[in-house]
């Protein structure tokens, strides 16, 4: 099992930054891939970033690419994203989420932290 705990969170106006934290734990040697996922009301939720856990090779969605980074310290074990040059759209329930080898599915999952830009 692997236990995923969100921060970070907040309130921000548009152009600011903001970086979210998920701190891992258990059995973080299973771990292949980090997910940083969003689910915006009424929206499908939405992949936005993807690294991997030893290679550190990262994958971003579109419409974040060039402004969020999402990076990871092995050492704690934390997963970050960091968010430059907020805007409106990126309002939403950040979730992170990890997924082991040999499978294409995320199995743990945060509980979610808000993030909200206003105008």
């Amino acid at each position: 099992q692997v236990q995923l705990v969100e921060s970070g969170g907040g309130l921000v106006q548009v152009g600011d930054s903001l970086r979210l934290s998920c701190a891992a734990s258990g059995r973080t040697f299973s771990i292949r891939y980090m997910g940083w996922f969003r689910q915006a009301p009424g929206k499908e939720r939405e992949n936005v970033a993807r690294i991997g856990w030893s290679s550190g090779d990262t994958y971003y969605t579109d419409s974040v690419r060039g402004r969020f980074t999402a990076s990871r310290d092995n050492i704690k074990n934390t997963l970050y994203l960091q968010m430059n040059s907020l805007i409106p759209e990126d309002t939403a329930v950040y979730y992170c989420a990890a997924r082991g080898y040999g499978t294409d599915k995320y199995n743990y999952w945060g509980q979610g932290t808000q993030v909200t830009v206003s105008s």
